[in-house]
C-alpha cells in the first residue's frame, strides 16, 4: 500500500505525577503511554485493544492533543499533496484550526451530552466555535442534515438528551463528531455502554459512515468480537506499549504475541469442548508504578524464559522473515 499515512505517531509518551498530602508532594510517576510508534492510513479503521488501564484512551486523547503528551510527535497529513504537520508543536490557534478535521466520540453518551442543551445546541456548538456556519438557517440546515445521516428524525432537533434512548444519544454524539466533516475520528469505546442489540446498530452505522465519507477511525475497544467485525488493522496494547500490530484477519487467525493469544482465548465460545483446550491468562495486570523489567508481560507469559526479564523486545516485521 503506497498511501502516505494520515496520522504518524512517533515515540509518544505520557506521564502523570502521583502526589500526596495537602502540599501535593510528588511521590511518583505513572506512565500509561510509553514510546508508542505507529501509523494510521487514510480511510482505514485501526483498532486499539487491551485490558482496562493499558493506556488506550490516553493514547487517543494524546493524538488529538486533548491531553498534552510528555514527549513524542504526532504528524498529521490530510492530503498527499500537503506536508505533514506536527500537531504537538502547534500553538493554541493552530490546534483549534486543525481540530476541525479531528473529532472524538466518547464512551458514555449519558455523560458526554450536556443535559441542559437541546440537540440543536449540542451539535451546532461545533459549527459556531469553529466558525463553520454563519447564519442560523445555515446552522439548522447542517444540523438537520447530519441528524438524517445518523438515522435520527430532524423533527426532534429541539428535544433534550433525556428524551432519547442510549442508542439515540450515541447517534447524537456521532452526529456532533461528523458535523464539521472531519477526516479523522477517535471512537473511544463507542458501544460499550449500550445494550448488545443497540451495539450492532451503532457498529453498522459507523461502518457505513466510514465507507460513505472515507473517514479514518482510531477505534478504541476491549471487545474483540467488535474489533474483528469493524477494524481493518488491530494494535494490541499492554502496559502502555503496543505489543502486536497486524491486519485483522492475520491477528485473529495467526496471533504472534503470547498476550494476543491469551486475549483471544478469553473470547467466549459456545462449544464446551473447546474451553479446556485454550490457554488461560494467569495473574493480574502489573502496577503501572512498578512495570516489570525486560518484557513487561513476562510475569504472566507461559513461554517466558530468563532472557525475557532482562531484554525488552522490539516490534519486528514478521512478513520480512517469510511469515504471514
Amino acid at each position: 500500500m503506497n498511501q502516505k499515512p494520515l496520522i504518524e505517531v512517533r515515540g509518544l509518551s505520557k506521564e502523570f505525577p502521583i502526589t500526596k498530602g495537602l502540599s501535593r508532594r510528588r511521590v511518583g510517576t505513572i506512565t500509561p503511554v510509553r514510546e508508542l510508534t505507529f501509523d494510521i492510513l487514510p480511510g482505514e479503521i485501526l483498532g486499539l485493544v487491551g485490558e482496562s488501564g493499558c493506556g488506550k484512551t490516553t493514547t487517543g486523547r494524546c493524538i488529538l492533543r486533548a491531553i498534552v503528551p510528555t514527549s513524542g510527535e504526532v504528524w498529521v497529513r490530510f492530503s498527499d499533496n500537503e506536508p505533514a504537520t506536527d500537531l504537538l508543536a502547534l500553538d493554541a490557534d493552530g490546534v483549534r484550526e486543525i481540530r476541525r478535521s479531528m473529532r472524538m466520540i466518547f464512551q458514555n453518551p449519558y455523560s458526554s451530552l450536556n443535559p441542559r442543551m437541546t440537540v440543536e445546541e449540542i451539535i451546532s456548538e461545533v459549527l459556531i466555535l469553529n466558525k463553520l456556519a454563519r447564519t442560523r438557517s445555515e446552522i439548522r440546515d447542517r444540523v438537520s442534515a447530519v441528524l438524517k445521516t445518523v438515522g435520527l428524525n430532524p423533527g426532534q432537533i429541539n428535544r433534550y438528551p433525556h428524551a432519547f434512548s442510549g442508542g439515540q444519544r450515541q447517534r447524537i454524539a456521532i452526529a456532533r463528531a461528523l458535523v464539521s466533516d472531519p477526516a479523522f475520528v477517535v471512537a473511544d469505546e463507542p458501544v460499550s455502554a449500550l445494550d448488545v442489540s443497540i451495539q450492532a446498530q451503532i457498529l453498522n452505522l459507523l461502518k457505513q459512515l466510514q465507507e460513505e465519507y472515507r473517514l479514518t477511525l482510531l477505534f478504541v475497544a476491549h471487545n474483540l468480537a467488535v474489533v474483528e467485525y469493524i477494524c481493518d488493522r488491530v494494535a494490541v496494547m499492554y502496559l502502555g506499549q503496543i505489543v502486536e500490530l497486524a491486519w485483522s484477519d492475520d491477528l485473529f487467525g495467526f496471533p504472534k504475541h503470547p498476550y494476543t493469544e491469551a486475549l483471544l482465548s478469553a473470547v467466549p465460545v459456545t462449544d464446551p469442548r473447546m474451553r479446556d483446550k485454550r490457554p488461560i491468562l494467569q495473574g493480574e495486570v502489573a502496577n503501572m508504578l512498578d512495570v516489570p523489567s525486560g518484557c513487561s508481560f513476562h510475569p504472566r507469559c507461559r513461554y517466558a524464559q530468563e532472557q525475557c526479564a532482562r531484554e525488552a523486545p522490539v516490534l519486528t516485521n514478521m512478513a520480512a522473515h517469510g511469515e504471514r
